[in-house]
Order: C-alpha cells, then structure tokens, then sequence
C-alpha cells in the first residue's frame, strides 16, 4: 500500500502544485489503484508520476474513485480521466463515490461530451456515515466533515491478516508440509493422525494488524475528522493556512497546520501527511507549515506533487 500525491495545491494550480488527487497503489494487495478526488490536470500528473511500488499507476488501472466534495479543484479532471480509461482499452468496472450531485455531475458531463465508456461505470452518492464499500481485504468509512459545501473524509482499513505458521510445531506434530498448511492458513481444523484434530488459533502466530488511512477532504476542525482519524497509521489532512491566518481559515471551512496536526495527536494518529497547500506559501513557506505542524505533532510530512509515501505495516493494535 503506497500513496501517490498527483496533486497537493489548495483551488488553483501552480506550476509547482497541481490541484488535489491522491493515489492509493495497491498493488500486493489487488493489483489495482483507488484515486482520492480527481482535479484538473490529474491525467497529466498520473504521466509524470514515477513508479510507485509496483507497475507505473495508469488510467486504466484505476477501480475506484473517492470524491471528497464538489469544488472543481477536486473533480475537474474526472470526466477526462473516465474517457482516457475507454481509450486505454479498459473494461473491468469502476466505482465513483462521492457526496449528492456527483451523479447529475458525471453523467451530465459524460453526455454532453458524446464520451462513450468501453466498461461498467458505477456512481455511489453517500447519504449518510457509515461503511460505503467493504470487501475481503478492505472496509472503507465515510463521514460528514465542516466546509462550506457537503464534504467527506474516508477511512480505509485493511482487514487483519492471518498470523505465520508455526512450522516448527506443525513439523512436531507430524504435519507434513503442503495442502494441510493451506487449510490451516485458511482457518480451517485439520485431523492428525492420532485421530485428534488440530485447531488453527494452536499453530498460528497473532493476526496481523490491518493499516488504517485516514484522507480528508476540506474541513475545519471537527469532532469527525479526529474520528475518522482514530488510531490510523497515517492522516492525510490539509493545511490551507499558517497559524497566523488562524481566524480566516474557518470562515473559509479549511484549518491551519496547527489545526492538522492537533487533529493527529487527538486521533493518536501515528502519522501525519499535510496537503492542499496554499499558493501563497510556495518555495520556502511551505516549509513554514511544517514547522508549525511539527511543533505539536512531531511525525508530520509536507505532501509535493509526485512523491509518494509506503505506508508501513503496523506491529500493535489499533482502533477500528
């Protein structure tokens, strides 16, 4: 699991920071990508981006998009991204979410351009918190955030994974290696050859904690965002403003980076990766925004366009 920023910058672009996208690649885990908002100029970035930790993320290669809300900085660039998929010869499905309008939106935009899809578009608009897609490796949460307009942030957690096998007390008991391991891997008991049988829990080492991200769209500060954020092995969190615009960045819904990081160390977030940076503080500012971040949550990261971060496997417990 591996998150590309393709675009880091706060409502317009720059030619430093193009407008917000980020990728997740999951290529052990799927061999797909799951996209996180979708502005203007996304296809471009997803040219420029190197190779993340495995193929180079393409197109086609895309199964999910989450839209966070409705500004175009944040989905400008999606009707193009669908089409670029047809002409890339894609067929497998995809799946948009996103708040109420992304419906009229998409397939307005989809008509009116006369763009004809080779493959299955599904459009998931989220009404209400809850779990808005859940499969055999991965449950994702969405909730209501503050902004100006409806925004969401999601939580995407990895299922825990089975344990290693004791092989040195399989080999003890007289399991030969082969089908039996498989079984037991999958959870199932085996019968030994003593007529006994053999439980999984009693040859497995503990379950492997799942990874938990947290990416958030626009908001100010909120009880939900510090919820969606429990315990999650890395916050993605905007960071609009410095600590001196503290009073104008709630009256334009965004935080500060100040804001970010207390959101991080309220949610115990072992992480904290800062994006949306505003054009004002290009070059050097930026590094302002860290400063203050890292001031009250010292494992703070400012996102650029194209660099990619790994997020680790986790070694304790963790919140679901």
């Amino acid at each position: 699991m591996e998150l590309v920023f393709l675009g880091t910058g706060a409502g317009v672009p720059t030619t430093a920071r193009n407008v917000t996208a980020i990728a997740i690649a999951l290529w052990p885990e799927r061999g797909a990508v799951w996209l996180f908002d979708c502005g203007e100029g996304t296809q471009h970035q997803l040219l420029r981006a190197p190779a993340a930790a495995g193929p180079r993320v393409r197109a086609r290669q895309v199964e999910r998009v989450f839209l966070t809300h409705m500004h175009g900085d944040h989905l400008f660039g999606l009707p193009g991204l669908l089409g670029t998929r047809s002409f890339q010869a894609a067929d497998t499905p995809l799946t948009v979410y996103g708040p109420p309008g992304t419906r009229r939106y998409l397939e307005t935009s989809l008509e009116v351009s006369q763009t004809h899809l080779t493959y299955p578009l599904g459009i998931v608009e989220i009404e209400s918190p809850g779990i808005v897609h859940a499969d055999e490796r991965f449950q994702v949460h969405a909730d209501w955030l503050e902004h100006t307009i409806p925004t969401l942030g999601y939580r995407v957690v990895e299922r825990d994974r089975p344990g290693r096998l004791l092989t040195d007390r399989l080999a003890t008991l007289g399991v030969p290696p082969g089908p039996l391991y498989g079984r037991l891997k999958q959870g199932q008991s085996i019968p030994l050859p003593d007529g006994s049988t053999l439980h999984p829990d009693e040859v497995l080492a503990p379950p492997v904690p799942g990874r938990v991200v947290a990416i958030l769209g626009d908001t100010r500060p909120c009880q939900a965002a510090v919820e969606l954020a429990s315990g999650a092995d890395v916050l993605v969190h905007e960071a609009t403003f410095a600590a001196d615009r503290s009073a104008l960045a709630p009256a334009y819904g965004h935080s500060t980076a100040a804001d970010a990081a207390r959101t991080a160390h309220d949610a115990g977030a072992k992480a904290l990766i800062l994006t949306h940076i505003s054009a004002r503080y290009s070059g050097d500012g930026a590094d302002r925004l860290l400063a203050e971040a890292r001031a009250i949550f010292p494992n703070t990261r400012l996102a650029s366009d194209l660099w990619s971060y790994p997020v680790p496997a986790s070694r304790a417990g963790r919140a679901t």
